[in-house]
């Protein structure tokens, strides 16, 4: 399998296979900690091949930077089939996420797993907004 796309962003959908992102990106600035963030989504494109076919469990998780998980449980399951006729097939996935919290500034990742394999991380900084103090 190859991640194509692994991305935060403010919006993401599927459209007919066609997966349609709104702006990207790796920090969030806040006022004063502990801080929430009130939604985004995380967007994956994944490209499978004959050799991926068979029942598997993805799995998105929100880490601190002492490898602490801040999330609930966020994973599903996957049956990944080829057609005769393709030599690969691409799968989109979305995931919203609303009111992710943040106790303090620091280094945070999004990873993403396969059947316990970490198939992509996505780094994310959250700091506090210039000028303004760290509470």
């Amino acid at each position: 399998m190859d991640v194509q796309i692994a991305s935060l962003c403010d919006s993401a959908a599927d459209y007919g296979g066609k997966l349609c992102l709104i702006g990207a990106f790796d920090t969030i600035l806040v006022r004063q900690f502990p801080a929430q963030h009130p939604f985004c989504s995380v967007a994956l494109r994944i490209i499978f091949r004959d050799t991926d076919e068979g029942k598997h469990t993805l799995r998105v998780n929100l880490i601190d930077d002492d490898g602490q998980s801040l999330l609930p449980k966020i994973e599903t399951p996957l049956e990944i089939r080829l057609p005769d006729n393709q030599f690969f097939a691409t799968v989109n996935l979305v995931f919203n996420m609303q009111g992710m919290s943040f106790k303090k500034p620091g280094q945070y990742s999004i990873d993403i797993t396969i059947d316990g394999a970490m198939i992509a991380r996505i780094p994310l900084q959250v700091l506090p907004m210039p000028g303004e103090q760290a509470a």
